[in-house]
């Protein structure tokens, strides 16, 4: 990932994925895919990714219950893994995301030992506190690298989702780390960032925290989950 995210890769990606012509699913289907899938880069379990997206659920359900939106996002927050199963290397897919165009923060895990072979680490453009960005323009405005948050909030804006806006927000940049666990980057954020900070905080402590081996009865609550679905993405999607 550190070798191969650059301003010219994260470019290629976009143009390939937001053509959405991969697949049509609805949420549940896609859901099932994750039944095959184990995070290579999650130390803390090898559990299929379904039964995150449930355990997830479950946990924000039982502490936020009258936010069924947020138990929805909970379930759907690692969707855009489904990129794995169309020839996406999991470099490209998993892992914490951190911004191109811009230097390589402090607190991005192994940075000091892993971007030696990244072209960017070396390009006058992209290597410095701002890099192809203007103060405090906004975290909307500044392109990520590649991965299954990106993905997942450019599929529900072209199906037009209706979840709230923190919703989108805690998908978009659930594993900004360096942003919103190390600190860093904070001279590129907005007062729409910051705003939305906490909820990705809130977020975090179930995606985190829920990772066991009680696996939860899926089938039992598929009907719940199909009824926030059908509220808030409905039918099938272009993926």
């Amino acid at each position: 990932m550190h070798t191969h995210q650059t301003v010219e890769f994260v470019k290629g990606r976009i143009a390939h994925w937001t053509k959405f012509d991969k697949f049509k699913a609805n949420i549940l289907t896609a859901l099932d895919k994750l039944n095959a899938l184990v995070d290579e880069s999650d130390p803390d379990v090898n559990i299929p990714n379904i039964v995150h997206a449930f355990q997830t659920a479950e946990r924000i359900r039982k502490e936020h219950p009258n936010d069924d939106w947020f138990h929805l996002t909970g379930l759907i927050h690692d969707l855009g893994k489904v990129m794995a199963f169309y020839d996406e290397p999991q470099w490209a897919v998993v892992g914490d995301t951190f911004p191109v165009g811009v230097g390589h923060a402090k607190s991005i895990v192994y940075r000091e030992t892993s971007f030696h072979d990244n072209p960017d680490t070396y390009d006058s453009r992209y290597n410095t506190e701002y890099g192809v960005y203007k103060p405090n323009c906004g975290l909307s405005n500044v392109m990520m690298s590649w991965g299954h948050d990106e993905y997942l909030y450019r599929v529900l804006k072209r199906n037009n989702c209706t979840l709230p806006e923190q919703a989108l927000y805690m998908i978009r940049f659930h594993s900004f780390y360096p942003w919103h666990s190390g600190g860093d980057y904070m001279h590129l954020v907005d007062k729409t960032d910051m705003k939305m900070l906490p909820w990705v905080l809130e977020f975090n402590k179930y995606d985190l925290y829920t990772k066991c081996t009680d696996v939860p009865d899926i089938e039992e609550l598929k009907p719940y989950y199909q009824s926030l679905i059908d509220k808030y993405i409905p039918g099938d999607l272009e993926w």
